[in-house]
């Protein structure tokens, strides 16, 4: 078991040390995927990194996204051709390369309905075969992500089961990119960094920052923490104007709503329903693992909402029951939603400015701001495109330092990460294997230890002990709702949340006796 990877309270005991210590190249503000991007990229051209966080990984807007990885089909139907084209080139990296483990195809269709005015559905199938000109410019394989089709209406009930079948004249299928789960894939990118000598640090919050210095608190024990560095990089998302007085932010509220599959039939597919009065704008049906349906989003701007915990406004949950409702044999009713959540997205609307329909129609393209003596700052964009927000950060980054270190996260792939042939190799069970990749044995290896890690944690999930273990062990888990928020998403359905809290209060005690398993690891 190759522990280089892990984060843990011992990794993050040595990394304070060395902190402490030392003067660093590079440190990074925030634990999200932008912070965990800009750790990784500048880890892997071999520069001294510390990523600091105030909370647990992923707490806030990168834990609570609608988990795609897509091309940017959006975009186009906005004009938006330079996001397109880069979400694209991004979303073939991380499903062929960089983490095909963590992202998969998932196939979307598109309803045409018997009342859908010619020039819409014309447009919306213009919209597919010109998204997969793009697919085929990037160099995707058509074997990784089909080309679209034209589906009759009885195929469209098979992939979509919920969907009012008279209504229906026929249907249009694309494929994009899915995250497993976004916080995994945030997990996988400091992990990889660790893995390349970045110290990790959650639980320790920044309270000022200069270009050179991160004045911070552990969180923990409350002592004052100073890193030194030669270069300090904001990436701190929807905070990040908070650092940088010159930067306005726009918090955008991104709202789901959750719902047992067989609900909807158990759909095969996602499908998609066209936003009234708002060209190119869609609320998506996503089905996920483990028998979910997430359905979303919203884009609301929010200035006053908790970037870790934003509520969900009840008028949140009628905008999207009505709009979903539209398509539906059965309309979900609201006691249907078994769980909803939602994340705030930095948008740099200084950069981009807003249009009629606000934040809905800023642009997500990245902005990163390098001025001398204040912090590089790297804001906006979105989930697929992390890498490349990164590289241009510590692009920046490397010229502050006059040096010559080229990007080398193009074609990295991240811990776990294998060829598809590799995966279907790996002794574990499927769903394994999807969650950890070449990993997946080791979380299995776990469940032989302890009757308590091999059982599931309730009646009615296939989670076990054992990958709670492994969350504490390797991926910087250290509570309860660490394990239940970030590490499962068990917390998106409360009710599945409450009946496992018991168990996790046990696993997260079992595994101080077990130790962390990084005497070895470096500091």
């Amino acid at each position: 078991m190759d522990n280089r990877t892990w984060i843990n309270d011992e990794t993050r005991r040595r990394s304070l040390e060395h902190v402490a210590a030392h003067t660093l190249d590079v440190a990074v503000v925030g634990g999200g995927i932008t912070g965990a991007g800009v750790a990784l990229d500048a880890a892997s051209r071999g520069l001294g990194v510390a990523l600091v966080e105030g909370g647990d990984f992923a707490s806030g807007t990168s834990g609570y996204s609608s988990k795609l990885i897509h091309g940017g089909l959006r975009y186009l139907a906005k004009g938006d051709f330079a996001v397109a084209w880069e979400s694209a080139v991004e979303r073939r990296r991380l499903i062929e390369r960089i983490a095909p483990h963590l992202v998969r195809p998932l196939g979307f269709v598109i309803p045409v309905t018997r009342g859908a005015p010619a020039w819409e559905s014309g447009a919306e199938g213009f919209g597919a075969v010109l998204y997969d000109v793009m697919r085929r410019l990037t160099g995707t394989d058509g074997t990784v992500l089909p080309r679209p089709q034209l589906l009759s209406r009885q195929a469209v009930a098979a992939l979509v089961p919920a969907l009012d079948a008279q209504a229906l004249r026929r249907g249009i299928l694309y494929w994009d990119g899915q995250a497993v789960d976004d916080c995994r894939l945030v997990l996988g990118v400091l992990r990889t960094a660790a893995g390349l000598g970045a110290h990790v640090l959650r639980d320790v919050r920044a309270a000022a920052l200069t270009d050179t210095t991160v004045d911070a608190v552990d969180v923990r024990t409350g002592a004052p923490l100073q890193l030194r560095a030669k270069v300090v990089v904001n990436a701190t998302g929807v905070w990040a104007a908070g650092f940088e007085p010159e930067l306005t932010v726009t918090p955008s509220r991104g709202t789901h709503l959750v719902v047992r599959a067989e609900r909807l039939g158990n759909p095969h597919a996602a499908h998609t329903v066209a936003v009234p009065g708002h060209f190119g704008r869609y609320v998506f049906v996503l089905p996920q693992p483990g028998g979910l349906v997430y359905i979303g989003l919203t884009d609301e701007e929010d200035h006053g909402a908790d970037g870790h915990h934003p509520a969900v406004p009840e008028h949140d949950v009628g905008f999207l029951l009505d709009i979903v409702n539209t398509t539906l044999a059965v309309p979900l009713a609201r006691d249907d939603v078994v769980g909803a959540f939602a994340g705030l997205r930095p948008l740099a609307a200084a950069a981009h400015g807003e249009g009629p329909d606000g934040t809905a129609d800023i642009s997500r393209r990245h902005l990163v701001r390098d001025v001398p003596g204040t912090p590089v700052t790297v804001v906006g964009g979105k989930l697929t495109t992390y890498r490349r927000m990164a590289q241009d950060a510590v692009d920046a980054v490397v010229g502050r330092l006059g040096i010559f270190a080229p990007c080398r996260t193009r074609d990295l792939p991240l811990a776990g990460a294998a060829s598809v042939r590799e995966l279907a190799d790996v002794a574990a069970p499927a769903r394994l294997v999807a969650k950890y990749g070449t990993e997946a044995a080791d979380v299995l290896a776990l469940s032989r230890v302890d009757p308590l890690l091999a059982a599931p944690l309730f009646d009615g999930t296939e989670i076990t002990g054992a990958e709670l273990l492994f969350a504490v062990r390797a991926e910087g888990a250290a509570s309860v709702e660490d394990l239940l928020e970030r590490r499962t998403r068990l917390s998106f359905v409360p009710a599945d949340a409450e009946r496992a809290r018991g168990r996790a209060a046990e696993i997260l005690a079992l595994a101080g006796t077990f130790g962390t398993g990084t005497a070895e690891a470096a500091g």
